[in-house]
């Protein structure tokens, strides 16, 4: 099958242990009739961004059979063993050779967005910088009490989104990340903050939807939006926001 796009390297290697996902491998929990990685990766594929290299460690023999009977869209993915307890970073550097275009995205496996792809990934080129990074406002985990200036409560807000920005985990890197990376790195850690260090990590603003998939709770909510298009607090109402991605 022809390469289509840039690759799309999937950090799927971890334990899940907030999850507690220990039967299965956390990217392949379900959300609606799916797996997680298999949301994660249509993000992509509807940007025309069809390569994909999972980046795998425990339980990585359950995901390369997953993909070899839950394909019908027949990505071209590629499935690497990059350790047990390898750190995200040590699973960037575990694909190097994989890589054969001067930019690559990557991203988590648990992660989801209506992201415009096509849009960061115009805004990376803008900046020219080694490395882009999508930051979204997360939610927070309590409601908020409202008080008038007369001392008295005016309204809550339950579990609203924040102003402030968080790592979304929509990465854009030039290959010459590589160099910032090693085996035993923590991607959140050295490589990124000796990037910016260096002013070579731009921040792409993204301010609609965004979700992670650490919790049981985070799966029942997932879920709820997949099966019933409604998630509180926002007024949204249709399909998964994650499935409202536009060109």
């Amino acid at each position: 099958m022809q390469k289509a796009g840039l690759p799309v390297v999937i950090l799927a290697g971890g334990r899940g242990l907030r999850l507690d996902s220990q039967a299965i491998p956390k990217p392949l929990v379900k959300i609606g009739s799916y797996a997680v990685i298999q949301h994660v990766m249509n993000i992509y594929a509807f940007y025309g961004h069809t390569r994909f290299i999972l980046s795998v460690g425990y339980k990585g023999n359950d995901i390369r059979e997953f993909f070899e009977t839950n394909n019908s869209q027949n990505f071209d993915i590629q499935i690497v063993d990059t350790g047990l307890e390898t750190p995200t970073g040590g699973r960037i550097k575990g694909v190097e050779e994989y890589i054969d275009t001067d930019d690559f995205f990557a991203t988590y496996c648990d992660g989801l967005a209506d992201i415009n792809i096509r849009k960061e990934y115009e805004y990376h080129q803008k900046e020219g910088k080694i490395a882009t990074l999508a930051v979204v406002h997360p939610m927070s985990p309590f409601g908020i009490v409202e008080i008038g200036s007369n001392g008295m409560v005016s309204s809550f807000k339950e579990k609203p989104f924040m102003p402030s920005y968080i790592n979304g985990g929509f990465f854009i890197f030039n290959k010459r990340f590589f160099d910032y990376v090693d085996v035993d790195s923590t991607l959140e850690e050295e490589p990124l903050k000796k990037v910016a260090a260096a002013g070579q990590l731009a921040a792409y603003r993204h301010e609609g939807f965004w979700a992670c998939m650490d919790t049981f709770k985070d799966v029942k909510r997932l879920n709820d939006l997949w099966n019933t298009g409604i998630m509180p607090h926002t007024g949204f109402r249709g399909k998964a926001p994650w499935t409202q991605l536009k060109k």
